[in-house]
């Protein structure tokens, strides 16, 4: 028969268990949710710079702007006789660019939303880390023996 003292010590570890499995679903999966939605915006916003152009009522097609050579008479033509195009910057603002001004704001843009999601995979991929070190130190509380490669599977 158990010591008081022993089925106290099993009580406070079942007790810091349950703590660890709540911490990692209400938290740690939580974040990690959090960031990998983040991310997948992120590239569906650098995605739609290099996409289709939506016309509206989902109706998009593939835009091509006309050289300044032989300009459309529909198309707004600048002083210097160069093409000016008219850019999405965000929420829901449109300005007006020529095209080197454009190819230089959507690098900048493409190169910025890439900073972004690589930052979001490295935070997502720390919270997968934290999530597999506390697993490890559950299993260690509760006195299990390591799976073997072949049953382990990924967290999240």
């Amino acid at each position: 028969m158990s010591s008081p003292d022993e089925a106290n010590a099993n009580a406070n570890v079942e007790e810091k268990i349950l703590q660890y499995e709540k911490f990692i679903s209400d938290v740690m999966r939580r974040d990690l949710q959090r960031l990998l939605e983040q991310r997948d915006s992120s590239l569906q916003d650098s995605q739609q710079l290099k996409t289709d152009v939506d016309l509206g009522c989902n109706f998009y097609v593939q835009a091509e702007v006309t050289s300044c050579c032989n300009p459309a008479p529909s198309l707004p033509v600048c002083q210097r006789g160069l093409v000016r195009i008219f850019v999405a910057v965000g929420y829901g603002f449109f300005v007006e660019m020529t095209h080197e001004e454009a190819l230089r704001f959507i690098d900048k843009k493409t190169n910025q939303l890439t900073a972004f999601t690589d930052q979001l995979t490295k935070d997502s991929s720390k919270i997968k880390a934290n999530i597999r070190m506390v697993l490890e130190g559950l299993r260690e509380l509760q006195g299990l023996s390591d799976l073997p490669e072949s049953r382990r599977r990924e967290v999240y």
